[in-house]
């Protein structure tokens, strides 16, 4: 606006010039005048026009205070040595010179520290909530103590990943985690190519690509946090110390979760080490030993099963599990697989995702893009395993799902749908682009997936379910099926327990509003195989450089789509059911309440006991306190606590079944049979 009229200003000035100079001044003095009422109106407007909590002034303090507030409840003292020694890392990779500083004494520091996070409540602290030893306090008054040796097995992502790469690409990382720990945050801030290349695996073989040597960390801590702040496994771990475990009686089998369980064996030894632990427990302190297993650390077991007793792999015999194994405690287990790793398969996204604000979605493509998530997820074999099982016996047809609620709008049985402007246009470029169940959406989501990937599932696993007890006996010694139990049998093993615990209350995703787009070339899923490497060959065709080179579709949850008054609500795309906030309910506990009670895949009749716990967070507390059942918060939980408390201390017959969902109706519509 100044500028037009200044122009106009100008302009009129520049006539009175040619009618006559003797006016000039007159007119400058005037045009100056003008200019700065209006740039002082301007900026009288501007600033009554900016709330002042918009302001620079409010919002750097503001950051501030944040960021002081979370260090307080984040940051121990000792980690303030670990940033100072990062920063000087980072400095050396980028070559930043400043001038030498001298040596600091942190010492008072961390003593200041200390006494400043101190004074914070216990209760708004991430790490604690003021309830650490409470149950193992509880159980040591009533007289119990240790009995038998505690192995856990933690959940995909949970276990600590180490650099032990001494390439020179790859040096600075040596023996620093880049899963878990404080350090991983600054790697995938400051170096995230470098990240990339390092975590993902090579996609023909799943295991280390070239000069990249990254392993598990060992020992409790490997899983105890994930960053300090953020605890997994060490609630459990402070309540079993009180009950006199230690490192003696008690064992942490961290496991590279990227893996293929296959290859957790063939580089890591992983499932020998186990074996060659639980023998050596038991051996010591002569008694059979409890596990308890979370997420898809109950897979990792039910693998682990199958592979002791075989005789072409750990050739413990029939009888290993019933003879070291006193009770498998499945916490949260995914046991029937997560609709999310099938988002997350075929777009790179989830619910997680989905639903953040845009700000933070726009941050999350910018920094981690769908395509580098896919890439990411479709290297680490061992996420596979966590595909949904038993396709529409399970998980319901295009008409119904064992789990929808009376008077659905859309039914959890159409897993993934295209909403009908979509669906018509698409079928009228001749796309598959209808509403599919789960057998027809795992065809499809493989369908855009490269050939390497799809290798790596047929080789490793299987999704079905197998009602022939013949063929049941025969999959005992079939690798490929022992992470699906709709597939194989239980140990033979009839007096260990089996106890399922998990949380309900927390909606869930359970099934998908897709979109779609046009074709488009897909670097990241061009095959290898696809390549020309022989030119000379008159069988050769070099896609790179054909107009005809691989194409895909891009997928993505259909976020624009959001409808809460209707059944199952539909959040960003997402219909949402039944579960702990990350696993469907039909996965934790179908076959607990169902499928495990049936001779054909439980033919030792091994008692299993089912402990749904409600999910009834404390809104002041920021993991949800001692009632939670958060799929990975349910850790600290209270009610877990004193499960996994008393089967160790050999009360483990005081735990009854507790229902507080529909599972045992949702899974009498299973097709079992």
């Amino acid at each position: 606006m100044v500028l037009v009229r200044r122009t106009k200003t100008c302009a009129n000035r520049g006539s009175a010039d040619d009618d006559g100079r003797n006016d000039g001044r007159t007119n400058d003095a005037h045009v100056t005048a003008e200019v700065k009422e209006e740039v002082i109106e301007l900026e009288t407007t501007l600033k009554h026009a900016r709330p002042f909590y918009a302001t620079g002034r409010f919002l750097f303090p503001l950051g501030l205070l944040c960021g002081i507030a979370l260090a307080w409840a984040l940051i121990e003292p000792k980690d303030i040595r670990d940033i100072h020694a990062q920063m000087s890392l980072l400095m050396d990779q980028y070559n930043i010179n400043i001038p030498e500083l001298p040596d600091l004494d942190f010492a008072r520091v961390e003593l200041e520290w200390a006494r400043l996070r101190g004074s914070i409540p216990e209760i708004w602290k991430f790490n604690k909530d003021g309830r650490e030893f409470e149950v193992g306090e509880a159980m040591r008054a009533s007289g119990l103590s240790a009995e038998h040796p505690v192995v856990l097995i933690p959940g995909v992502i949970s276990t600590g990943l180490e650099s032990w790469s001494t390439s020179p690409d790859y040096r600075a990382f040596f023996r620093e985690k880049l899963w878990g720990g404080f350090n991983m945050l600054s790697q995938v801030t400051f170096n995230k190519e470098k990240w990339i290349a390092a975590m993902m695996l090579d996609p023909i073989t799943g295991l280390d690509p070239p000069d990249v040597k990254i392993r598990a960390a060992e020992g409790i801590d490997a899983a105890s946090s994930f960053v300090q702040g953020y605890w997994i496994w060490s609630k459990i771990v402070e309540n079993l110390a009180v009950v006199n475990y230690d490192t003696n009686n008690l064992y942490l089998a961290p496991y590279d979760w990227r893996l293929s369980y296959y290859n957790l064996e063939e580089r890591d030894g992983y499932f020998s080490k186990l074996k060659t632990t639980i023998e050596s427990l038991k051996r010591r302190q002569r008694k059979k030993v409890v596990i308890a297993a979370h997420s898809m650390g109950s897979t990792v077991l039910l693998y682990f099963f199958k592979w002791v007793e075989s005789p072409l792999h750990g050739a413990g015999g029939p009888d290993w599990v019933e003879n070291h194994v006193e009770a498998y405690i499945s916490i949260a287990g995914t046991h029937l697989g997560v609709a999310k790793a099938m988002a997350a398969f075929l777009s790179g996204e989830m619910k997680d995702t989905v639903q953040m604000n845009p700000a933070g979605a726009y941050v999350l493509e910018r920094f981690f893009s769908r395509k580098e998530r896919q890439a990411l997820f479709r290297s680490w074999a061992g996420s596979a395993s966590m595909w949904i099982k038993g396709g529409n016996a399970v998980w319901g047809n295009a008409y119904q799902a064992p789990d929808d609620e009376p008077g659905a709008t859309y039914t959890h049985g159409q897993l993934i749908a295209f909403r009908q402007a979509d669906s018509i246009s698409a079928a009228s470029r001749g796309d598959l682009t209808v509403n599919m169940t789960a057998d027809e959406a795992v065809s499809w989501i493989l369908e855009q997936t490269p050939s390497t990937f799809q290798e790596m599932l047929a080789t490793n696993y299987s999704y079905g379910i197998e009602r022939d007890e013949a063929a049941l006996k025969r999959n005992d010694l079939d690798f490929t099926k022992w992470t699906n139990p709709l597939e194989v049998r239980l140990p033979n093993a009839p007096s260990m327990k089996i106890y399922c615990v998990y949380g309900h209350g927390k909606e869930t995703e359970r099934s998908y509003w897709y979109a779609r787009q046009a074709h488009e070339p897909d670097e990241i899923s061009m095959d290898v195989d696809g390549m020309c490497h022989d030119p000379s060959s008159n069988d050769c065709v070099d896609y790179r450089g054909s107009l005809e080179r691989p194409v895909s579709r891009q997928n993505w949850i259909d976020a624009a789509f959001t409808n809460d008054t209707i059944t199952p609500k539909i959040r960003y795309g997402v219909k949402m059911g039944e579960g702990d906030g990350t696993v469907s309910l039909l996965s934790l506990g179908a076959m607990c309440v169902e499928g495990w009670k049936r001779p054909r895949w439980n033919p030792a009749g091994i008692k299993i006991t089912t402990v749904e716990l409600p999910h009834r967070p404390i809104p002041s507390i920021p993991r949800g306190g001692a009632n939670t059942s958060d799929h990975v918060d349910i850790l600290g939980s209270t009610g877990l606590n004193e499960i996994i408390l008393k089967v160790a201390t050999g009360v483990g017959e005081e735990i009854t079944e507790n229902y507080v969902s529909n599972i045992r109706e949702y899974s009498k519509r299973i097709q079992w049979d």
